[in-house]
Protein backbone atom coordinates (compact mmCIF):
# COMPACT_ATOMS: atom_id res chain seq x y z
CA UNK A 1 0.00 0.00 0.00
CA UNK A 2 1.53 3.46 -0.92
CA UNK A 3 1.43 5.63 2.14
CA UNK A 4 0.77 9.16 2.30
CA UNK A 5 4.38 11.61 1.25
CA UNK A 6 5.28 8.59 -0.94
CA UNK A 7 5.46 7.87 -5.00
CA UNK A 8 5.47 5.15 -7.21
CA UNK A 9 6.24 5.08 -10.88
CA UNK A 10 3.68 2.53 -13.03
CA UNK A 11 2.91 1.22 -16.39
CA UNK A 12 -0.64 1.68 -17.94
CA UNK A 13 -1.84 -0.94 -20.23
CA UNK A 14 -4.57 -1.39 -22.23
CA UNK A 15 -6.97 -4.24 -21.68
CA UNK A 16 -4.41 -6.75 -24.10
CA UNK A 17 -1.95 -5.89 -21.72
CA UNK A 18 -0.22 -3.66 -23.92
CA UNK A 19 1.59 -0.48 -22.55
CA UNK A 20 0.64 3.14 -23.49
CA UNK A 21 1.87 5.36 -20.80
CA UNK A 22 4.08 5.54 -17.60
CA UNK A 23 3.90 7.70 -15.05
CA UNK A 24 3.81 8.73 -11.08
CA UNK A 25 1.54 8.82 -8.63
CA UNK A 26 1.69 10.02 -5.56
CA UNK A 27 -0.20 9.84 -2.46
CA UNK A 28 -0.67 13.41 -1.03
CA UNK A 29 -3.11 12.38 1.67
CA UNK A 30 -5.35 9.25 2.87
CA UNK A 31 -8.31 9.97 0.22
CA UNK A 32 -5.61 12.44 -2.25
CA UNK A 33 -3.58 11.15 -4.99
CA UNK A 34 -1.97 12.46 -7.63
CA UNK A 35 -0.88 10.72 -11.07
CA UNK A 36 1.64 12.12 -13.58
CA UNK A 37 1.33 11.06 -16.79
CA UNK A 38 3.73 11.70 -19.83
CA UNK A 39 2.46 15.29 -21.41
CA UNK A 40 1.50 13.58 -24.59
CA UNK A 41 -0.92 11.24 -23.25
CA UNK A 42 -2.07 13.49 -20.45
CA UNK A 43 -6.13 13.46 -22.10
CA UNK A 44 -5.91 9.75 -23.31
CA UNK A 45 -5.68 9.08 -19.85
CA UNK A 46 -8.20 11.29 -18.11
CA UNK A 47 -10.70 9.52 -20.82
CA UNK A 48 -9.22 6.31 -20.23
CA UNK A 49 -9.38 6.84 -16.10
CA UNK A 50 -13.01 8.49 -16.75
CA UNK A 51 -14.37 5.31 -18.18
CA UNK A 52 -12.80 2.36 -16.11
CA UNK A 53 -14.62 4.75 -13.27
CA UNK A 54 -18.11 4.42 -15.08
CA UNK A 55 -17.91 0.53 -16.84
CA UNK A 56 -15.96 -0.99 -13.83
CA UNK A 57 -16.00 0.89 -10.98
CA UNK A 58 -18.94 3.06 -10.90
CA UNK A 59 -19.37 2.62 -6.81
CA UNK A 60 -16.16 4.30 -6.14
CA UNK A 61 -17.03 7.81 -5.03
CA UNK A 62 -14.15 9.48 -6.57
CA UNK A 63 -13.24 12.69 -8.88
CA UNK A 64 -10.55 12.28 -11.39
CA UNK A 65 -9.88 16.18 -12.18
CA UNK A 66 -7.41 17.28 -15.03
CA UNK A 67 -4.72 19.70 -13.42
CA UNK A 68 -1.67 19.51 -16.15
CA UNK A 69 -2.23 23.46 -17.41
CA UNK A 70 -1.84 24.22 -13.75
CA UNK A 71 1.20 23.72 -12.99
CA UNK A 72 4.71 23.88 -14.09
CA UNK A 73 7.06 21.42 -13.53
CA UNK A 74 11.16 20.84 -14.12
CA UNK A 75 14.15 18.78 -12.81
CA UNK A 76 16.82 18.92 -11.29
CA UNK A 77 19.04 16.47 -11.72
CA UNK A 78 22.90 15.48 -11.87
CA UNK A 79 25.16 14.65 -8.21
CA UNK A 80 24.98 18.51 -7.25
CA UNK A 81 21.22 18.94 -7.07
CA UNK A 82 20.71 18.55 -3.15
CA UNK A 83 23.17 21.02 -2.22
CA UNK A 84 21.59 23.34 -5.41
CA UNK A 85 17.93 22.99 -3.89
CA UNK A 86 19.50 23.09 -0.65
CA UNK A 87 20.91 26.26 -1.07
CA UNK A 88 17.51 28.01 -2.19
CA UNK A 89 15.02 29.77 0.72
CA UNK A 90 12.53 27.31 1.93
CA UNK A 91 11.08 24.80 4.42
CA UNK A 92 11.67 21.62 2.64
CA UNK A 93 14.53 19.73 4.42
CA UNK A 94 16.21 17.95 1.47
CA UNK A 95 19.20 15.63 3.50
CA UNK A 96 19.28 12.51 2.85
CA UNK A 97 17.10 11.38 5.83
CA UNK A 98 14.44 13.30 5.50
CA UNK A 99 13.98 13.01 2.09
CA UNK A 100 14.26 9.44 0.53
CA UNK A 101 14.10 8.13 -2.84
CA UNK A 102 10.35 8.59 -4.08
CA UNK A 103 9.32 10.70 -0.82
CA UNK A 104 6.92 13.73 -1.83
CA UNK A 105 7.23 17.14 0.17
CA UNK A 106 5.22 19.78 0.04
CA UNK A 107 6.88 23.17 1.14
CA UNK A 108 8.03 26.80 -0.30
CA UNK A 109 10.77 27.64 -2.45
CA UNK A 110 11.75 31.08 -2.47
CA UNK A 111 8.36 32.05 -1.34
CA UNK A 112 6.84 30.15 -4.03
CA UNK A 113 4.68 26.63 -2.91
CA UNK A 114 6.35 23.86 -4.52
CA UNK A 115 5.24 20.37 -4.56
CA UNK A 116 8.62 18.11 -4.65
CA UNK A 117 9.37 14.60 -5.66
CA UNK A 118 12.35 12.57 -5.20
CA UNK A 119 12.10 10.79 -8.33
CA UNK A 120 14.86 10.10 -11.61
CA UNK A 121 14.55 8.44 -14.75
CA UNK A 122 17.88 8.80 -15.39
CA UNK A 123 19.37 7.10 -12.15
CA UNK A 124 20.94 9.62 -11.03
CA UNK A 125 19.81 11.80 -7.77
CA UNK A 126 16.96 13.88 -8.82
CA UNK A 127 13.88 16.14 -8.14
CA UNK A 128 10.70 17.31 -9.71
CA UNK A 129 10.34 20.30 -8.63
CA UNK A 130 6.29 21.12 -9.55
CA UNK A 131 4.65 24.78 -9.22
CA UNK A 132 1.57 27.21 -9.91
CA UNK A 133 2.30 27.50 -13.67
CA UNK A 134 1.97 31.17 -13.17
CA UNK A 135 4.91 31.15 -10.89
CA UNK A 136 7.16 28.92 -13.44
CA UNK A 137 7.67 31.70 -16.07
CA UNK A 138 11.37 32.00 -17.05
Amino acid sequence: MLKPGRCRYGLMMNEDGFLFDDGVTVRLAKDHFLMHTTSGNADRIVGWLEEWHQTEWPELKLFITPITENYAQFAVAGPHSREILQKLEGTIDFSREAFAPLDYKAGELCGVPVRIYRISFSGELSYEVCMPANSGLA
